[in-house]
């Protein structure tokens, strides 16, 4: 099952990250302007409402999953929005099904080429999975340190939730690792990433360095007030640009 929001003409699917699920996307669902659009917000495999479903979790079959979720509603075209690893499984979708993507949108994306990582910052997110003081702690790091220890809890428990260890290990090194930067530069889809002044690693310089590199047709916003988590630390700013772009 499927949780869709609206019954607009314009159509956008939107990917969850790595701490996230289908119930993650904080207050946007309540912002989106349901006469214009129709969101689909589905759950990958091991998360959420499918966290009895095996697989891989690699980044190609939950972009195989998404295309299925749209040809399940009948959608020919659509936009794709995806936040943090979901935004590395929206760029694929236009390696698998480019003629059906009119608009991509990354918050806090992935790069297609993945992510590095040194030794100390390996351990602590391979350690994640069973560990809550790594989960919060990433967390912490990746909004800039800035917000109450209430509400990283919060998050914490959450992904703790919506999330099997087994696949939330398993996500790790797809997103981290998987580079099919090659397959999607040049492509001209109308492309936007969104991101947090406070977050450290997949801010405004990693997308210069990546993003607008790869979308001839790529733009940029960065919000003052967020950091790895627009949804839930600047979600009317957030849903007010999605909906200007899309």
């Amino acid at each position: 099952m499927v949780t869709t929001v609206g019954r607009g003409p314009r159509k956008v699917l939107a990917l969850h990250g790595w701490f996230g699920s289908s119930r993650g996307w904080g207050q946007l669902p309540q912002l989106i302007d349901g006469e214009r659009f129709t969101w689909a917000f589905p759950d990958h495999r091991g998360y959420g409402d499918r966290r009895d479903v095996p697989g891989d979790h690699s980044i190609a079959e939950m972009s195989r999953d998404a295309l299925e979720v749209a040809d399940g509603l009948g959608w020919d075209r659509f936009a794709v929005v995806g936040h943090s690893m979901g935004g590395s499984v929206a760029q694929h979708l236009l390696v698998d099904a480019p003629d059906r993507i009119t608009h991509l949108v990354g918050i806090s994306p992935v790069p297609a080429g993945g992510v590095p990582f040194d030794e100390q910052g390996w351990a602590l997110f391979d350690g994640a999975a069973r560990d809550p003081a790594n989960r919060k702690a990433i967390i912490d790091l990746t909004t800039g340190n800035r917000l109450s220890s209430y509400w990283l809890d919060t998050m914490v428990r959450r992904s703790l939730e919506d999330s099997t260890v087994e696949a939330f290990a398993a996500c790790l090194p797809a997103w981290a690792r998987t580079d099919f930067s090659a397959s999607v530069k040049g492509n001209p889809v109308p492309a936007l990433a969104i991101v947090g002044e406070h977050d450290p690693a997949l801010g405004a310089a990693t997308m210069r360095g990546t993003w607008m590199t790869t979308y001839p047709n790529a733009r940029l916003e960065v919000l003052a007030e967020a950091g790895h988590y627009a949804m839930d630390e600047t979600p009317v700013r957030l849903a007010t640009l999605l909906e200007q772009f899309l």
